[in-house]
């Protein structure tokens, strides 16, 4: 991959949002920590947004607390005093304890300190899910009204499934939430299909790997929403179809005499395509012309479908304030239950964990190549959730490995030695290190691929 092919532009805007989504999360995290330590009379050192090994960006000690900005933007820390965390201070941990050392507190107090950037995550996740459903609602068209079916993919066709098949059931269950299904397909383990092909009921089988094979191929969204190619709504400047003579309002027949009367059979045949020349016929007005456009190496030749939502029948769903609450908690619940069953699906064995493994880059790809508001919002939801469920995981060196050694130092009335405590912090975070560094150099290793 050369480093030109790369939009920097929208590199940059995927870059800024995932930097500012962070660091709400992070702050809003570290601040769990911060106050329950202050209210228990802790002495807090520092306060740093991302890491600041040799120099930070910025730092201004205010009070007992030096706030700062470090320049490695994977995470950020409170340093308390008296406990054993990233900053590994052994010096300090030689000195007698001092009253207002976290190591004096009882365990009840560091308990709370410890799992408070657990709990805000939690709480930031609901907040902002019931937020978004107070002020967008919710708006989707149910899985009967797909008028035209799905469409498909490789996959989806290697099980017996087509273009234009109208989606019953799953594992006998109708679910009224197409995106669900995927979901319940990858997840759940869903073993069978009923879909109406032209009239007639078929049954699908679902084979045990297809799970991994969507994880691999990197395609979980195998089925979709069968959209039909209305016109050329919008045309990126600069592009491939502006270069070939495409206009606003034109509509695209075909590719190569091969009918893509649909958006996604066009897109299939643009990305069959990549780096080489296909024929196009194009209806403009009354007349159809034919044209010669080049694909680039992408597969991103710059059509926009005209809007289909006057195409198909949509639920819209309003909630109002009171209303948005349950709604936001369930869909935080929702939220945890799926990423949980994927970890499961991780360690399981099911799946290559090499494939589901992904690094900063993974994260910030997510994000839109233009701001998307709704879209950010819901992505700082979800990733405040996930950092919830993964730091309360009973690992050394993170959260839930502390909450565990003082949980069991509640149960038992014994506290596990300091020396232990370091060597167990020092064997997680050499764990999580590595981890971390492993992600990213799949991730690099990738764009490269």
């Amino acid at each position: 991959m050369s480093l030109l092919a790369i939009n920097w532009a929208e590199a940059g805007v995927k870059a800024g949002q995932f930097i500012l989504s962070f660091s709400i999360i992070v702050i809003l995290h570290e601040l769990g920590h911060f106050l329950p330590a202050r209210w228990f009379k802790c002495r807090v050192e520092k306060f740093y947004l991302f890491f600041n090994p040799w120099f930070s960006l910025f730092k201004k000690k205010i009070g007992e607390t030096e706030y700062g900005l470090g320049w490695v933007p994977f995470g950020g820390y409170v340093k308390i005093a008296g406990m054993i965390d990233e900053s590994m201070d052994k010096e300090q941990m030689k000195q007698p304890a001092q009253p207002y050392e976290f190591r004096s507190k009882p365990a009840w107090q560091r308990l709370i300190i410890m799992l408070g950037g657990v709990t805000v995550n939690l709480v930031l996740g609901f907040l902002i899910y019931a937020a978004m459903l107070w002020y967008w609602g919710e708006n989707y068209v149910p899985t009967n009204k797909f008028k035209y079916g799905i469409a498909t993919d490789s996959l989806a066709q290697s099980i017996g499934l087509r273009d234009g098949d109208k989606v019953l059931s799953v594992d006998g269950e109708y679910i009224d939430r197409f995106n669900k299904i995927p979901l319940k397909v990858l997840l759940n383990g869903a073993k069978t299909m009923e879909v109406d092909r032209d009239g007639q009921k078929v049954n699908i089988n679902i084979p045990e790997d297809f799970a991994a094979k969507l994880i691999h191929f990197k395609t979980i969204n195998f089925i979709d929403m069968r959209v039909p190619f209305l016109a050329v709504d919008s045309l990126a400047d600069t592009s491939a179809a502006v270069k070939a003579g495409i206009r606003k309002g034109d509509k695209v027949l075909a590719v190569n005499e091969k009918s893509a009367l649909y958006f996604h059979e066009f897109r299939r045949a643009i990305q069959a395509n990549k780096g080489k020349q296909v024929n196009l016929s194009v209806k403009r007005g009354s007349d159809t012309l034919q044209m010669a456009l080049a694909v680039p190496a992408s597969g991103i030749v710059g059509v926009y479908n005209s809007a289909v939502k006057d195409e198909f029948e949509v639920k819209e769903i309003r909630y109002g304030f009171l209303e948005a609450i349950p709604a936001g908690f369930k869909k935080s619940v929702e939220t945890l239950e799926g990423y949980w069953l994927q970890l499961k699906l991780i360690f399981s064995g099911k799946v290559n964990t090499n494939e589901s493994l992904g690094s900063v880059i993974s994260i910030g790809k997510m994000f839109a190549p233009v701001w998307d508001w709704q879209l950010f919002w819901s992505l700082t939801a979800f990733f405040s959730l996930v950092l919830a469920l993964m730091n309360v995981l009973p690992i050394p060196g993170l959260d839930g490995g502390h909450a565990v050694f003082t949980i069991i130092e509640m149960v038992s009335g014994r506290k596990p030695s300091e020396k232990f405590m370091e060597y167990a912090q020092m064997v997680g975070m050499v764990l999580l290190l590595g981890l971390m560094a492993y992600a990213l150099g799949l991730d690099i290793f990738r764009l490269f691929k």
